[in-house]
């Protein structure tokens, strides 16, 4: 799974790279260096524009709470436990079946982490082993360059609020993830997502109703996020969803 990861590239530095036509992000974002579920990310997508700027589509780059909350939801609880999506089932998924329709978006990292279990520890006594704390790692692209998580979008619509409030209607995300069957696979099973930017414009292109999407087609633009990665070991810091800074990713001493 993917549950935690790294943003620091600026809304202007990320519209510059996905070639965005619009930042709809309120004022300037810092970097994050632990970003975890519920928090707001940014998420390229493709949205009608607004009346005054004409007609056709344009690509924007949005804020958005990470964990899906499907448009028949009560509540937006549900969100919570729906913060991946197996690409696998997602296009047959109740929760996930219109988003990946119909909305498709791009959630830019610069890595993310990942957690491996450890072997036991004798015990001092020589009673019965403690189990090992697992080891984080921040996996991420050598070269430094983001990476274009896939992930699916959906609007949620609140209740209690007034149609025409600004906070009646919820934006919500997933991350898309995948078997991890290469040597990061030793880390974790499950790996997110990429989006190849020769793909950005088919992945992102909305379509009228899923049945004119084609499922298969869809799933063979992406790539998993462990071909070509690196995976560092790094403090336990990044547990605590408090922690931030540049020292979370900073690789520890080899040893």
């Amino acid at each position: 799974m993917c549950g935690r990861y790294v943003v620091t590239k600026s809304p202007q530095e990320l519209a510059q790279e996905f070639a965005v036509d619009r930042i709809a992000v309120d004022g300037p974002a810092e970097a994050d260096y632990n970003v975890a579920p519920t928090k707001n990310v940014p998420a390229v997508l493709t949205r009608a524009r607004r009346e005054e700027d004409g007609s056709g589509a344009e690509r924007q780059l949005r804020a958005v709470r990470w964990g899906l909350v499907p448009s028949w939801a009560k509540d937006p609880s549900i969100g919570n436990r729906l913060i991946n999506a197996r690409v696998e089932t997602a296009a047959e998924k109740p929760s996930f079946r219109k988003a990946f329709a119909e909305r498709r978006c791009i959630l830019p990292a610069d890595g993310y982490y990942e957690w491996q279990e450890q072997s036991q520890q004798p015990s001092a006594g020589g009673g019965k082993s403690k189990k090992a704390p697992k080891q984080p790692y921040f996996i991420h692209r050598p070269d430094g360059a983001t990476l274009a998580m896939a992930g699916l979008y959906e609007l949620w619509r609140d209740p209690t609020r007034d149609h025409d409030d600004p906070q009646a209607w919820l934006w919500t995300v997933t991350v898309l993830t995948t078997d991890a069957t290469d040597e990061l696979g030793r880390i974790h099973d499950r790996a997110p997502m990429i989006v190849p930017s020769d793909a950005y414009d088919a992945w992102l292109a909305p379509h009228a109703d899923d049945a004119g999407v084609d499922a298969e087609a869809l799933r063979g633009l992406l790539v998993p996020a462990t071909v070509g990665m690196r995976a560092d070991p790094v403090s336990t810091a990044v547990n605590n969803v408090r922690n931030q800074g540049p020292d979370l990713i900073k690789p520890l001493p080899e040893t």
